[in-house]
């Protein structure tokens, strides 16, 4: 979950409101310290605070819910509103040719955020490439070269040059007729330095970025803000990365620092993984602290990992009722690429994920894992025709996939019970309509 204390805290408050007999002055006051002191504890910028609060106050206070909406829904919408208004608008890269240089302090995940941006672009076709223009920090050069070969694109360091502008301007020259893309990591400190200030703004003179991303750690704190000032004074930063935010990061002094230099957070890293990387939308991000969901990440998600097969033709299968093991296989994968399922549950609406317990979701998908195991020592007609497996294919299924006979008569219980959904789904004519409609499958 991101920001799990934050996002508790204003659930609570937003139950406050929601459980209220009505909604008198009293209240809201009452609502308004609640959520300054949520925003604090999370190290919100104080005067930050201050000012979200009296915008909260006075409009809970003075404005009239419009037409159809009630008193409590229309105090929900302000806190969700105002909250979004300090988060400034939304913003995403372009999907061109340019170079980026990446910048910030130590420890930040600069470096591995430098991959997740080079995955990001060449899932949208484009042909990415990193210079390692940190030439200060011993590891360093290995991190980078080892994160390109993971993430399957071009590489260039030099680790006997200590002049990082030469590296960044022989990097360039090496990428700019076969790449995209160029992507810049440069030197950190572990405090702004003058030798630093002096490096980012010679590499910034020869690389000429389109955008220039301040990458900043979420558990950072109140420092963030004077940090990211004069990173902005050096190379006016055009973007923020906020790394490890996930649910034991305040996170509060990264917003801050954000709001500050007036420069739009642009994704938002929740973990070590190529996919725990989002673009991101204050909107989006704001629901899904306040339990409300964020059904747009989820199906960007979706459509990723889903990536290069045939969804249309699936899609079409399922809802005319044709649902074999081989459909049931692509869903599991499908979920597998999209992340762990407590992170996906997190971006389901009505507080989904704090229904369910992480240990019930670490057992879900060690079942599933398990599942496509299983069909991995199937036959294609058993795949096809899930109805033939007996006795005897049963015990060379389990035999073959290494499990008890009892798991793989569950998997062919969990399709049955997942076919039925489907068929109830397909004899559902007007809700199969809206399906296709929005798939884009049907008119």
């Amino acid at each position: 979950m991101v920001l799990n204390d934050l996002s508790d805290s204003l659930k609570g408050t937003l139950k406050k409101i929601a459980n209220a007999v009505y909604i008198d002055s009293k209240l809201i006051k009452e609502v308004v310290r609640d959520i300054q002191r949520a925003l604090l504890q999370s190290d919100v910028n104080v005067k930050l605070v201050l000012s979200l609060s009296k915008k909260i106050e006075k409009r809970a206070l003075q404005e009239k819910p419009p037409a159809g909406m009630s008193n409590r829904e229309h105090v929900i919408h302000i806190v969700y509103d105002e909250l979004v208004n300090i988060l400034g608008k939304s913003r995403e890269l372009p999907i061109k040719k340019q170079i980026i240089m990446m910048t910030g302090l130590y420890g930040q995940g600069k470096t591995t955020s430098c991959g997740k941006l080079a995955t990001y672009f060449k899932n949208r076709g484009l042909r990415p490439a990193l210079i390692a223009g940190d030439v200060h920090r011993p590891a360093a050069f290995e991190q980078l070269k080892q994160i390109s070969e993971k993430a399957e694109v071009p590489f260039y360091g030099d680790k006997k040059e200590k002049n990082a502008v030469k590296v960044v301007n022989d990097g360039i020259n090496k990428f700019k007729r076969t790449s995209d893309v160029i992507i810049v990591d440069t030197s950190g400190r572990h405090k702004l330095e003058d030798d630093l200030i002096q490096e980012m703004k010679d590499i910034f003179q020869t690389a000429k970025p389109n955008e220039k991303l301040l990458v900043i750690d979420a558990a950072i704190g109140q420092q963030a803000g004077s940090q990211a000032k004069a990173f902005n004074d050096t190379v006016d930063i055009t973007g923020i990365i906020l790394t490890k935010l996930d649910g034991t990061a305040k996170g509060g002094g990264a917003i801050s620092a954000a709001a500050e230099v007036g420069a739009p957070i642009l994704f938002i890293g929740t973990g070590e993984h190529s996919n725990d990387f989002e673009t991101f939308d204050p909107a989006s991000f704001i629901s899904r602290i306040l339990g409300m969901g964020d059904i747009k990440s989820l199906l960007e998600k979706a459509e990723l990992s889903m990536k290069g097969k045939d969804v249309e033709k699936t899609a079409k299968r399922m809802m005319s009722g044709k649902f074999t093991l081989h459909d049931m296989y692509d869903q599991m994968d499908m979920l597998s690429g999209m992340g762990p399922l407590n992170k996906i549950a997190d971006m389901l609406p009505g507080n989904f994920s704090g229904r369910i317990k992480n240990v019930d979701m670490g057992s879900t998908e060690n079942k599933l894992q398990k599942f496509r195991i299983i069909m991995d020592s199937m036959t294609n007609e058993e795949m096809e025709n899930p109805n033939i497996v007996r006795a005897s294919r049963i015990k060379r299924i389990a035999r073959g996939s290494g499990v008890e006979n009892k798991d793989v008569k569950e998997l062919i219980k969990y399709y049955n019970m997942t076919k039925r959904m489907m068929k109830g789904l397909s004899g559902n004519r007007k809700m199969r309509k809206n399906l296709m409609k929005q798939l884009q499958f049907g008119n």
